[in-house]
């Protein structure tokens, strides 16, 4: 396996990307995964990184990326890094490949002088709250597109320095 910085609107991130709206609308029951609004700008190093994880053949296993936000009326925190896009194919998972991304954005964040990151997940993904909770994060006031939602589950991380 091998990880790689790719554009958020890099073809097998699009692919990813389509794969883990299915598994939102599957999970919730809607017909429109997740509406937060997300551009290929908001990626772009120094202001956030978007990663995926490639088996020996080239097939793309697993995603994600963080993003620069700061305070305004959305709840977040100055220095703050949202993660977004987490997402391991179904016959990948249980082979640490989110550990991986997820410890690789950490670092770039933290890099780039953010001070702490910030996640939105739901109450239907009980692996991702699992995920996170192992990894330090702990539940927040809630930011966000998702915010006022009953199911949205905030958490964050200090990003501090080594």
């Amino acid at each position: 396996m091998h990880v790689r910085t790719v554009a958020f609107d890099h073809p097998d991130a699009v692919k990813l990307n389509d794969q883990v709206q299915l598994e939102y609308i599957e999970r919730y029951g809607d017909e429109e995964g997740d509406a937060t609004p997300l551009d290929a700008s908001m990626f772009v190093p120094p202001k956030g990184l978007y990663l995926i994880a490639y088996d020996e053949e080239g097939r793309p296993l697993a995603t994600g990326g963080w993003r620069t936000q700061d305070a305004g009326p959305f709840g977040y925190a100055d220095g703050d890094a949202e993660l977004k896009r987490m997402y391991v194919i179904p016959e990948a998972r249980g082979l640490g490949l989110a550990r991986r991304i997820l410890a690789a954005l950490e670092e770039d964040a933290r890099f780039a002088g953010r001070t702490r990151m910030v996640l939105e997940t739901g109450d239907m993904q009980p692996e991702a709250i699992a995920l996170y909770t192992s990894c330090g994060y702990l539940p927040c006031a809630k930011f966000g597109h998702y915010r006022e939602y009953e199911s949205s589950r905030c958490m964050a991380k200090p990003l501090s320095r080594p």
